[in-house]
């Protein structure tokens, strides 16, 4: 859909939206599959209206006045986007019925949108930079993890189970039950409180363990036999070890490579804190404050991925809400705080990027999606069909935007800057209103 883009007074824009006659065609398809569930046409059941006759009934124009009330909202929110256009309020809409559906259409849609912020002067922030370390202990657990997954199980005699040790068990239940059961106790893959009484049971002895059930059912009765208990030997930290468990012919070798991994994704977190921190203090020394429409899509956004995430974990949002302690408007109001954190963000880096004049080539583009996909020629004309093209152009030109602030900030020493926030000023005693932001690309656990 082209769009074209009038500023007017007092931050307001008008847009024009030409809608391709394809479009128009859709939306009557489908606003005419909605009418038939609803319609009531003598001789005929819901849902089994023939759409030629669906159509003589209801008229023409009902159905594109139907077709275009469903879907110009969201010719308008895309068009928005496209044009990284930041509504405050719902549009005015202004049209005509199209005369048919077969014909290209437009409409015009006048909204007040958030003003471009005066960004501050970046050079000028001071933001504490932690260099980052090598715990040596970590580079000890990475070989002691290697180790284990090479070890050998040995019988484990004359003690009983701990953790770490491979038991052969049978959990027997009065309805059903699993027999020779081969688990690693501390592996996770026992609900805690059967693998707690596991622990501490003898080879050939019997327990019958008691679990409580979630809600108010009875409590379920297993019978627990172990049969086996074995244990691992680890083996040693040599050469022979790095030959067998890995590409490296030494363990020098072994340990300097993981040295370097772990050394490069701690450098990733420290750099990923560092960007969050520069664009947070940017954003509160630019005064920025948001609302709107845009802050409340967003805000149910981040609500649909939370639900999401963990349905694919098997939880709920209920669960997740009883389990956090927080009630849901509690739940609404801390997504909503990230929803304008992030919008707010994305304003600056906009007319951060502005002010810069970054630029990002199709060229560019084209290769960011080479880069990610094995077959880019097909993604790439599908990103530019539906819009994701353009999107990504702009993720682009505003990560790019913030390298650019994150080089040239001033980097202070953590304590340093601990010392200056104890330091007393009477703006410490406003209330705090700004929210921590993230960067674009990177996600806030919800």
């Amino acid at each position: 859909m082209a769009t074209r883009v009038e500023e007017l007074p007092d931050d307001k824009v008008r847009l024009t939206v030409d809608v391709p006659s394809a479009d128009v065609h859709h939306a009557v398809e489908h606003a005419a599959s909605d009418l038939a569930s609803s319609v009531k046409i003598p001789g005929f059941r819901k849902g089994k209206v023939p759409m030629p006759v669906l159509r003589s009934h209801i008229g023409k124009e009902r159905l594109l006045s139907e077709a275009i009330e469903s879907h110009i909202s969201g010719w308008f929110w895309n068009a928005a986007a496209r044009e990284r256009i930041r509504p405050v309020e719902q549009p005015e809409l202004d049209y005509e019925l199209p005369d048919s559906e077969d014909n290209d259409w437009h409409f015009t849609a006048t909204v007040s949108v958030l003003p471009k912020p005066e960004v501050a002067d970046w050079t000028k922030l001071q933001v504490p930079y932690a260099e980052p370390e090598l715990p040596v202990d970590l580079v000890d657990h990475e070989l002691n993890v290697l180790r284990s997954t090479v070890a050998e199980l040995t019988p484990a005699e004359g003690r009983p189970a701990a953790l770490g040790d491979t038991v052969v068990v049978d959990l027997i239940t009065d309805d059903s039950g699993e027999r020779d059961y081969v688990v690693e106790l501390g592996s996770g893959r026992l609900i805690p409180e059967l693998e707690e009484q596991l622990v501490g049971m003898s080879a050939g002895e019997t327990k019958e363990i008691e679990l409580e059930p979630a809600g108010e059912a009875e409590p379920i009765k297993v019978q627990a036999v172990v049969k086996e208990i074995k244990e691992k030997v680890l083996p040693e930290l040599d050469d022979e070890l790095a030959r067998s468990a890995s590409e490296f012919d030494t363990l020098d070798e072994l340990r300097a490579d993981i040295e370097q991994r772990i050394r490069e994704q701690i450098e990733a977190e420290v750099n990923e804190v560092f960007r969050r921190a520069a664009l947070d203090r940017l954003v509160e020394a630019s005064k920025v404050q948001v609302s709107g429409p845009l802050v409340d899509a967003r805000t149910r956004t981040l609500l649909r991925e939370l639900d999401a995430v963990l349905q694919r974990s098997g939880g709920s949002l209920e669960t997740y809400i009883q389990m956090s302690g927080d009630s849901p408007e509690d739940l609404i109001k801390r997504l909503r705080d990230q929803a304008a954190a992030s919008v707010a963000g994305e304003l600056v880096l906009e007319a951060a990027a502005d002010q810069l004049g970054i630029q990002v080539s199709d060229e560019e583009v084209d290769q960011a999606f080479r880069d990610r996909f094995e077959e880019p020629d097909k993604i790439i004309e599908q990103a530019r069909g539906a819009g994701a093209y353009d999107t990504e152009r702009e993720s682009m030109r505003l990560s790019r935007a913030l390298d650019r602030i994150v080089d040239e900030v001033d980097r202070i020493a953590p304590e340093q800057a601990a010392a200056r926030e104890a330091i007393w000023t009477p703006d410490k005693e406003k209330p705090a209103t700004e929210t921590k932001l993230w960067t674009p690309g990177s996600k806030e656990p919800a």
